[in-house]
C-alpha cells in the first residue's frame, strides 16, 4: 500500500488540491445515510473525509473512487462539506503520485485516448462524424443559429449513434439553423476531471473553447448532462461564456413555439429518471416532463425516488469507464423501481444513464419487461 510522509505534508497537500472543506465536517453521517453505494454494499464518505481532515496516509484505496459525484450528500449535508470537491482533490493527490488501484487503471487508458484522439475510446478523430452519415447534417459555418455538440458516447458508442441521429432529424423537422464541428470536437472533459486529472481537462476544454472561438459559435446545444455541466459551469472557469441548452430544454421550447408538431399516440405506460448532472447539479426537471406530457396517450408514472430524491444510476465521477461488480450496481434497483410502477418504457436524457441501464437490462433478463430510450427517440416516433 502506497503511504506518503511526512503526515503533515500530507494533510497540507490534500488541502492544496482542493479538500480545505473537509475541516468542517463534524461527523454528522448524514452523506453516509443517502450516499446510493449504502444500498448495494457499506461504504462510508464520512470516513473518508475524517481521514483526508487529519491526512490520507493510505493513497491506494480504492473507497476515495467511488463517489459517482450524484450530489446527494452535498445536498443534505448541514455544514457544506464539499464532498464531491475533496474527493476529486484526494483523487488529484493521489493522480500526482501516480498511484491507481487495479479497479481504477481503465481510467489511465481513457486519459490516452483523450490524449491522442480526442475521445475516452481511443477511437480515431476522423470517424467522429461518421454517425450523421446519410442525413442531412452541415458542417457548423460562422453565422449559423446552433452549434450542436453531441459528445463522445453519441458519436462512437453504436447504442447510442440512435440518440444523435433522433436529435437531428427532430432538429431538422422544426427548420432549426444548425452545424455540427465533427473531426474539430474533443470531448468535454467533464469525467476526466472528475478522476483527478485536471490537467487533461484543462487541455480539452482549452483546444475546445479555441475552436468555437475561431468559428465563431455562440450557442451549443448538448444532448448530455455532462457536457452541459462543464460547458456551463466550469468553462467560465476560463473566462469565456457561451449559451448552453440541453436538448430536453431546447425540445420544451421547440414544442411551445409551434415548430414541432405532435400528430401521433404513443400508447404505453412511461417513467422518466432524472439523471444527477441534469437535475440534481443543474435543476432541470420540469421541461423533459413537459415534453412528454404533451404526447397524446403517453401515461407518465412517477418512481418513488423522483426529481431532487432521484437515485443516481452510478455512471458519474469518472465511474463509466471503471467496472463495477454485478451485485455492486444501484442501476439495478433503479430498473426494478422502473418496473415497480408498471413502466413499459423507462425514459432518460443522459448517455451515461442509457449505457448503464441497457446493460443491467441484459443482466436482469428485463428484456421484454422495459425498456430503455432516450427522451429524443421517444418524440422522434410521434413527431
Amino acid at each position: 500500500m502506497e503511504t506518503v510522509a511526512p503526515f503533515k505534508e500530507a494533510i497540507d497537500e490534500i488541502k492544496e488540491s482542493g479538500a480545505d472543506a473537509v475541516k468542517y465536517c463534524y461527523q454528522c453521517g448524514k452523506c453516509d445515510t443517502v450516499c446510493p453505494w449504502n444500498r448495494v454494499r457499506t461504504f462510508s464518505m464520512r470516513k473518508l473525509i475524517r481521514e483526508a481532515t487529519f491526512g490520507l496516509t493510505e493513497i491506494e484505496n480504492e473507497e476515495i473512487w467511488r463517489c459517482t459525484t450524484c450530489g446527494k450528500c452535498q445536498q443534505r449535508c448541514p455544514r457544506d462539506v464539499m464532498q464531491i470537491v475533496d474527493m476529486i482533490a484526494l483523487r488529484r493527490f493521489a493522480t500526482g503520485y501516480g498511484v491507481f488501484p487495479e479497479a481504477v487503471k481503465p481510467v489511465r487508458a481513457a486519459s490516452a485516448g483523450l490524449f491522442s484522439e480526442g475521445n475516452p475510446f481511443g477511437e480515431a478523430r476522423a470517424k467522429r462524424a461518421d454517425w450523421a452519415e446519410g442525413l442531412s447534417v452541415k458542417p457548423f459555418t460562422e453565422g449559423m443559429e446552433i452549434l450542436y455538440f453531441p459528445g463522445c458516447y453519441l458519436s462512437y458508442d453504436s447504442r447510442l449513434k440512435k440518440v444523435a441521429r433522433a436529435t437531428v432529424n427532430i432538429l431538422n423537422k422544426a427548420g432549426v439553423d444548425f452545424g455540427i464541428l465533427g473531426t474539430q470536437e474533443n470531448c468535454c472533459g467533464e469525467s476526466i476531471r472528475k478522476t483527478g486529472n485536471e490537467e487533461a481537462f484543462k487541455r480539452l476544454a482549452r483546444e475546445n473553447i479555441k475552436t468555437w472561438i475561431d468559428n465563431g459559435v455562440k450557442k451549443i446545444l448538448v444532448s448530455s448532462p455532462h457536457c452541459y455541466h462543464t460547458f456551463k459551469n466550469e468553462y467560465p472557469e476560463f473566462n469565456v461564456n457561451f449559451e448552453i441548452v440541453h436538448i430536453s430544454q431546447y425540445l420544451f421550447e421547440l414544442i411551445n413555439e409551434g415548430l414541432l408538431q405532435i400528430n401521433k399516440e404513443y400508447e404505453k405506460k412511461v417513467t422518466y429518471h432524472d439523471p444527477c448532472y441534469l437535475g440534481r447539479h443543474n435543476g432541470i426537471y420540469d421541461e423533459p416532463r413537459e415534453v412528454l406530457k404533451k404526447i397524446p396517450g403517453l401515461v407518465l408514472e412517477e418512481m418513488d425516488e423522483s426529481r431532487e430524491d432521484s437515485m443516481c444510476c452510478g455512471m458519474g465521477g469518472g465511474r463509466i469507464w471503471m467496472e463495477t461488480q454485478k451485485s455492486d450496481r444501484f442501476a439495478n434497483l433503479r430498473l426494478d423501481q422502473a418496473v415497480g410502477v408498471g413502466a413499459e418504457v423507462l425514459v432518460t436524457s443522459c448517455p451515461y444513464c442509457i449505457t448503464n441501464f441497457e446493460d443491467c437490462r441484459l443482466v436482469l433478463n428485463y428484456d421484454d419487461v422495459i425498456q430503455v430510450k432516450d427522451i429524443t427517440e421517444i418524440l422522434q416516433e410521434v413527431l
